[in-house]
């Protein structure tokens, strides 16, 4: 299934995440990491296009536009809170999104009487809270309000993503316009502040930064572009699972029960979001079905009537004509 792509974007990002921090302690800046965020997979993927001849041409400038605007400012502030907080605690924060997204159509989306999404929005904003106190000091609230605020433009993005899997953009193209736009941010910013010096060990961990996010990249816009919807949003909060093991191996960041408690919280708000969607559209898919269904029905019964009555008016005068004959 598509969707199982998620599972290896999930790995690949925790990956990712690990070496953004990595990059960090070894004093890379953060236009560094978003640099080398982006430029493997735009080195690889303009070669790739090159020798198979395919174009770059986008189908959907607009689409790619909102999508860019979002991702790439959901990923300058995920990168700023994975670098400044625990691994465990910034991925959760910055999965956020089903959380937004349930706010958004609690006020805005005509679901103000839905108990099950109201019960999300709760369990999450209590998650949110719970990994908020009892992890974060007092100099890390800043970097934690970043996190959840990546949440919700990452929760647009996705969306966008979703579209360009409809119109028939491919996931390499949709990659490739991102990657360089994201590039491109962080050329303005190394402009702006210079290319500080940096050891071995930050470069090897920017580099993995880079490859991680490209394989994670192409896998998560296969996933969503192609694959189950609710699958594939049940699968993204793998993404917490790995990135906590990671910290704890890498840096001993254990989270407390409290701790604990609250992504748990987040996940289950997170798929009980994405359950109620994904069975209101099928609601919704199955009625304008029965009423295609009825419609396509009553067109063909009166085709059927109209070729009955034709038939009748041919065979009218034949029985005149007939008739006449034998008199």
């Amino acid at each position: 299934m598509q969707s199982l792509w998620m599972l290896v974007a999930c790995a690949m990002f925790a990956l990712m995440g690990a070496s953004v921090k990595y990059a960090s302690d070894f004093e890379a800046n953060l236009a560094q990491i978003i640099f080398f965020r982006g430029l493997p997979s735009v080195l690889i993927l303009f070669l790739w296009t090159r020798l198979k001849k395919k174009s770059l041409i986008p189908i959907s400038w607009s689409l790619h536009i909102r999508r860019n605007v979002f991702g790439i400012s959901a990923m300058w502030l995920s990168f700023f809170a994975m670098s400044a907080l625990p691994l465990p605690t910034a991925v959760s924060l910055t999965y956020t999104a089903p959380l937004f997204i349930g706010i958004w159509m609690l006020f805005f989306g005509g679901t103000q009487s839905d108990p099950l999404r109201v019960i999300a929005v709760l369990a999450g904003f209590f998650g949110v809270l719970a990994i908020l106190r009892p992890s974060l000091g007092d100099d890390q609230w800043f970097p934690g309000l970043l996190g959840m605020i990546s949440g919700g433009f990452s929760a647009v993005a996705m969306l966008q993503i979703r579209q360009l899997g409809q119109v028939g953009e491919p996931e390499w193209r949709t990659v490739f316009i991102f990657s360089s736009f994201v590039c491109l941010t962080s050329l303005v910013v190394i402009g702006a502040i210079g290319w500080p010096a940096a050891s071995w060990q930050a470069y090897s961990a920017l580099l993995m930064v880079g490859i991680a996010g490209l394989f994670g990249q192409l896998a998560l816009t296969r996933a969503f572009g192609y694959g189950s919807t609710l699958l594939t949003a049940a699968l993204q909060y793998s993404t917490i699972i790995f990135a906590t093991f990671l910290g704890i191996i890498l840096w001993g960041d254990w989270p407390d029960a409290v701790a604990w408690a609250g992504m748990l919280l987040i996940v289950g708000s997170g798929l009980l979001s994405a359950w109620r969607t994904y069975t209101e559209d099928r609601v919704l898919r199955g009625a304008k079905s029965k009423e295609a269904a009825k419609a396509a029905a009553q067109a063909d019964a009166e085709q059927d009537e109209q070729l009955a009555t034709t038939a009748a008016q041919d065979e009218a005068p034949a029985t005149t004509i007939k008739q006449e004959a034998q008199s």
